[in-house]
């Protein structure tokens, strides 16, 4: 059990650095961060978030159905709310941004939430 929460903590932080890495060549060679680095930050908050979660998922009791349920329905909400946001600026053009760093932004913002939502009920639980 202690392993794999060890082993959690040490892949967010290879995804850190890995993301580090690329943010800071990004700014060296004055452009825009890769829209890849951002999925390494939702990895890495992933990955610190199942550390924290691994021994309370271990168990399928009630309460974590609970967590999972309540986790899965903000999720939902607040991806309806960046599908929106995005919608709206991009038809607005207060934002440029080619598809594929729609994809990457989306889908780090949704990894997040998710994890982010049942480290939250957990607490809350």
């Amino acid at each position: 059990m202690k392993s794999s929460r060890i082993m959690f903590i040490v892949l967010g932080f290879s995804f850190l650095v890995m993301s580090g890495f690329t943010v800071f060549a990004g700014i060296m060679a004055n452009s825009t961060p890769p829209s890849g680095s951002y999925m390494m930050v939702g990895m890495a908050i992933m990955c610190f978030c199942l550390s924290y979660l691994y021994p309370q998922f271990k168990q399928k009791d009630e309460r974590m159905q609970l967590i999972r349920y309540k986790g899965m329905v903000v999720t939902f909400i607040a991806t309806m709310l960046y599908l929106i946001f995005l919608n709206i600026g991009l038809q607005a053009e207060w934002f440029i941004l080619s598809a594929m760093q729609v994809v990457h932004i989306l889908s780090t913002l949704i990894i997040c939430t998710v994890f982010i939502s049942l480290v939250v009920y957990s607490k809350i639980y």
